[in-house]
């Protein structure tokens, strides 16, 4: 009897060293975690004020994947709809629309010019009551088509800012403005004219 209680308490001391060997060894380890902690709480704070992407220095080799720039494939999930009324859109007028209507109104200023013209001038001659020689016309008409290129592209420009852009066109609108602007030049060539190149009409 004496003999297992002596084996029993022999037992019970290698235990409870163990236990005591484990304790120092887990206050060691909480100690050494604590230095570390205040080690890196002393650091000072890391701060990043700009970030730079120099693309010009990637080397590619071949290109794989998907490219995402702001939205994570699966954040795409979570966005209800991005659609857009096309109605509300105005683009530009394009290179192409843009050469067809300048075509278009050309066309039908050249003819104004071919028909029109020289009843221009003979009804600017009698609100000047002067007389002037009819080899004017085709100067006229040859200093007008010169011009006609920026003065077309002048009220296209023009009328797409006024219409904020939209691709309603209105080339009766252009060619009434150059209709204008024409007896108005005609208008101001004839009155400009030296003294000895113009007559008063005799009536």
């Amino acid at each position: 009897m004496n003999q297992q209680f002596h084996s029993y308490l022999q037992q019970l001391h290698a235990f409870v060293e163990a236990q005591e060997r484990r304790i120092r060894s887990l206050e060691a380890m909480v100690k050494k975690l604590q230095g570390e902690t205040e080690a890196l709480k002393s650091r000072p704070p890391m701060q990043v004020d700009r970030i730079e992407y120099k693309f010009d220095q990637l080397k590619v080799e071949s290109l794989e994947g998907t490219l995402n720039i702001g939205l994570n494939p699966s954040e795409l999930q979570n966005i209800e709809d991005f659609a857009v009324d096309n109605k509300n859109i105005k683009a530009p007028i394009s290179p192409k629309n843009h050469m067809k209507r300048t075509m278009e109104i050309e066309d039908a200023i050249y003819q104004y010019l071919e028909s029109e013209l020289p009843e221009v001038v003979s009804t600017v001659q009698q609100k000047l009551n002067l007389s002037v020689d009819d080899s004017y016309i085709p100067f006229i008409k040859e200093d007008i088509k010169k011009q006609l290129p920026n003065r077309i592209d002048f009220y296209i420009k023009q009328q797409q800012a006024a219409n904020r852009g939209s691709q309603e066109n209105d080339n009766a609108e252009v060619i009434e403005h150059l209709k204008k602007e024409i007896q108005n030049g005609v208008h101001a060539f004839i009155s400009h004219l030296p003294e000895n190149m113009k007559g008063m009409n005799k009536e």
